[in-house]
């Protein structure tokens, strides 16, 4: 078991965790989740004593393994199976001294403890690893020099796992894996034999491969049992319990106020009066929770939408050096409205394909036909750097509109989220997600028809992940998606397409179809004929669904905020008029508000029956 007691934690100055205590079980995978900057990868740090606790303690089991993802990759001339396979220290200075000894009783012991270890199956099982992460067999013996940076900290990845330590530290261990790997990840974590603790905003990830989530809120920490979903779910029944117990206290609260007010001054109450002071003392008000500012994430619209199809493909090659082409007998097309995900591993010509469609790569042959005035916004996870550190959203927003007068500048920079003293932020001093909304901002600035995004939900939280979730689905344009985000693929992605083999085609199965086909490997796991051509038929029709019901939808997102607006109306007046001087000090007042409410609730239950009436009809709609 592994005991935080009563810990506190605080990094330059800042107090991050204050008198906080769980316990997580032996043997147990948790997901440790809360919003960015509360201290999630600083308490990894407290855990491996590289950061000293403030006060309390933290206890872990006698002689317990704790591992993690090496900061910097492996970059030498060792071949990547070597480096995984010496990972595990104690096998690695088992097999060296096997080598020198020559005590026959000690060569015995040293046999025993491989035996034990499953020493000489161990070369078999890094490569499983590797391969799980996307290392074939002749990637494997390669040296770990020849790799880019992404790929060797997939070989540190690799490392961690292979060693199995008693305690599993993982800190957003996707951000440099593919659909692909994150699925093999998934599943391996969910069947790792000892403690997980890991920090992901991966929603998939987190709802199949842990138990437990460990949330970090407020600078407290509580363990929750379940997945995240169950945690969401649970979370938020204990909010509306507790709002409802601050309630009655604060109407408690103000009612024995009110007498002790009153009967202060007088002889034949003060007795109770006085009673009341010492009971309004030992009523602790219940901690009110901060509303937490929902993310916001806005895709300009295009103007207008182009007839389809916006680009079509036949015969087309494109590669980076002529008659090498990369993909080949590209026979495509993409509609005004198409979402379409990507599928395959790095490697096999996905940003490659991105890049033809954002005009950044030349067709080698074949014929590829653009709508007139088309317009294609690209982003990519590496453009994070082409941000100039020293300049302001503002100063980025005003560089594509250097004619107009301030006030339009500022409100489109607040469009994309930074308002206020935010926009004059520099862009060294924002967070990972800031620049990423910032990038996506900038990227359709101009109101693009086709948005190409390639892992966009790096950097970005959960909240901020479901922001860009409704984002995408509000966009009226095409969207084409690689990302390693399962939930994101789930949620936007109506149509797939594998890219593999030097081609890109259409995929005739769905998500569950593909990560059967990740973990069991091509031609197990995979569905009949019949079903297969079911599944393209509704996505087909789920396509053209969309697009006659887009003008119902709309109505009905505009009752939807006409409803929250309302609402927010009524709560401001009920919180007048709960005001108990109102009453007395102006009744004219408190006549007007209450008509004016009684005016809004008769609205409210207008609005509510056109919403019913809407999503009637937008249900049978959809179902036609």
């Amino acid at each position: 078991m592994i005991i935080f007691d009563d810990i506190s934690l605080r990094l330059a100055g800042r107090l991050l965790i204050d008198h906080a205590s769980a316990a997580l079980p032996t043997g147990a995978r948790v997901g440790l989740v809360g919003r960015n900057g509360a201290g999630k990868t600083t308490l990894f740090r407290a855990i491996t004593g590289e950061l000293p606790l403030e006060s309390g303690a933290i206890r872990l089991p006698a002689r317990a393994r704790i591992g993690q993802v090496a900061q910097e990759a492996p970059a030498g001339p060792e071949r990547l199976i070597d480096i995984v396979l010496a990972a595990d220290t104690e096998r690695a200075r088992l097999m060296a001294e096997r080598e020198s000894a020559s005590d026959p009783v000690r060569i015995a012991e040293i046999e025993m403890r491989l035996t034990d270890i499953g020493a000489h199956s161990a070369p078999a099982r890094a490569a499983r690893i590797l391969a799980g992460l996307g290392f074939d067999e002749a990637a494997q013996a390669r040296p770990s020099s020849e790799f880019s940076g992404g790929w060797r900290m997939r070989v540190a990845l690799a490392a961690i796992l292979f060693a199995e330590p008693d305690l599993l530290l993982l800190d957003e261990p996707t951000n440099y894996l593919d659909l692909e790997g994150t699925l093999w990840l998934e599943d391996y974590l969910a069947h790792y034999p000892h403690t997980v603790l890991m920090v992901s905003h991966d929603r998939d990830l987190l709802n199949h491969s842990v138990d437990y989530i460990l949330h970090l809120d407020r600078l407290k920490l509580t363990l929750w049992r379940g997945g995240y979903d169950s945690f969401e779910r649970q979370r938020r029944e204990k909010l509306v319990l507790d709002q409802k117990q601050r309630a009655k206290q604060d109407a408690k609260r103000k009612h024995m106020e009110s007498f002790v007010e009153r009967f202060r001054a007088k002889a034949t109450k003060a007795r109770q009066a006085q009673s009341r002071l010492k009971a309004l003392a030992r009523m602790a008000p219940l901690e009110d929770i901060p509303g937490e500012e929902p993310a916001s994430i806005s895709i300009r619209h295009p103007e207008r939408i182009p007839s389809p199809p916006i680009i079509a493909l036949e015969g087309v090659a494109t590669g980076y050096e002529a008659e090498k082409p990369i993909l080949r007998n590209l026979n495509l097309r993409i509609d005004h409205d198409d979402r379409i995900a990507l599928l395959g591993p790095n490697g096999n010509g996905k940003s490659t394909f991105a890049k033809l469609l954002a005009e950044r790569l030349d067709p080698q042959r074949g014929r590829m036909v653009r709508a007139s005035g088309l317009k294609v916004a690209y982003l990519a996870q590496h453009q994070l750097d082409e941000l100039i550190a020293e300049q302001t959203p503002y100063d980025h927003v005003r560089t594509l509109m250097p004619d107009a007068p301030e006030a339009k500048v500022r409100a489109r920079v607040a469009e994309m989220g930074f308002s206020g003293a935010a926009a004059d932020t520099k862009i060294a001093a924002l967070s990972g997600g800031e620049k990423a909304r910032l990038l996506l901002g900038l990227a359709a600035f101009h109101g693009p028809h086709l948005l190409i995004l390639d892992e966009p939900t790096n950097h970005l939280d959960i909240a901020a992940r479901q922001a860009l979730v409704e984002a995408i689905n509000d966009f009226p344009g095409a969207v084409i998606l690689v990302s390693h985000d399962r939930s994101l693929l789930d949620a936007c992605a109506e149509r797939l397409w594998r890219v593999g083999g030097g081609t890109v085609a259409p995929y005739d199965g769905d998500m569950d179809d593909y990560r059967r086909e990740v973990l069991s490997g091509p031609g197990t796991g995979g569905t009949k004929l019949a079903q297969v051509s079911e599944r393209k038929a509704e996505r087909q029709a789920n396509a053209e669904r969309r697009a006659e019901t887009a003008p119902l939808r709309k109505k009905l997102k505009d009752t939807e905020t006409a409803v929250a607006k309302t609402e927010k109306e009524i709560a401001a007046l009920d919180a007048e008029l709960a005001a108990s001087e109102l009453y007395v000090k102006d009744p004219a007042k408190a006549t007007r508000l209450a008509t004016q409410r009684a005016e809004l609730v008769e609205k409210l239950g207008r609005l509510e029956e056109t919403w019913l009436e809407l999503s009637a009809e937008l249900e049978d709609a959809q179902a036609r």
